[in-house]
């Protein structure tokens, strides 16, 4: 009697079980490689403007600065060793102060690109404006050339190799500290988005983002090698 009781109550909480039991399955899919790459770019896309403002940065500030300090012997003097001395600090260290003066967001990632890149423009720079001739400086100013024709046909010709190999270097950099401060100290951008990937072992989401990463920057380095070839028929 009493093992007919215990069946049939094991019957009644089996079939209690099965009822509350869903019987729709959850099927759950991976992203296709194409959704994958779809939202990586819209990504990128929303994160575009920081490497372009570090970029402008680079050059509004670096360019000029590299100008007047290899054309200016009393500058470069007193000013070139410090330069140099910055140039070889782990600009790493910097990142820390930089995001806890303006905090996280576009300026952090936007003054880290700036700090990344900025003294190898500016070295490179000078040391191209101080391997001008100064003998076409000479030859220009005895022919009745103004101070502009100068910079236009002798100085200009002459440092731009320089000026554009700065910004290849420059593109390099600028992407490294972009990226670093977008892991480190960012809400938004590829570098936020792979850290995030990288931590939820999204192999495919951090793949994509290596990849449109590397072609960005492949594809600026390209064009300003363009750019090179394309001018020097200008010199």
């Amino acid at each position: 009697m009493r093992g007919a009781l215990a069946a049939s109550l094991l019957v009644a909480a089996s079939t209690a079980a099965f009822a509350q039991t869903p019987t729709r399955l959850e099927v759950t899919t991976r992203p296709s490689a194409v959704a994958v790459y779809a939202d990586q770019a819209t990504v990128t896309r929303s994160g575009t403007i920081d490497l372009p403002a570090g970029d402008s940065v680079l050059v509004l500030a670096g360019v000029p600065a590299g100008l007047v300090l290899g054309s200016r012997p009393t500058a470069h003097a007193i000013a070139m060793p410090y330069v140099v001395a910055l140039y070889g600090v782990p600009k790493i260290l910097v990142l820390p102060w930089i995001a806890l003066i303006f905090g996280i967001g576009l300026s952090t990632a936007v003054l880290s690109a700036a700090v990344f890149a900025l003294f190898p423009v500016v070295v490179l720079v000078a040391a191209g404006t101080r391997d001008v001739d100064p003998a076409l400086v000479t030859v220009a100013t005895s022919m009745g050339a103004s101070r502009a024709q100068i910079i236009r046909k002798v100085l200009l010709p002459t440092v731009l190799p320089s000026v554009l190999t700065a910004m290849r270097v420059a593109m390099v950099f600028a992407l490294l500290g972009t990226l670093i401060a977008e892991m480190l100290a960012g809400n938004r951008g590829m570098g936020f988005q792979m850290q995030r990937a990288a931590l939820a072992f999204r192999a495919p989401e951090l793949f994509a983002a290596t990849a449109i990463v590397s072609v960005v920057s492949i594809s600026v380095v390209l064009f300003l090698e363009h750019l090179n070839a394309r001018l020097g028929r200008w010199r």
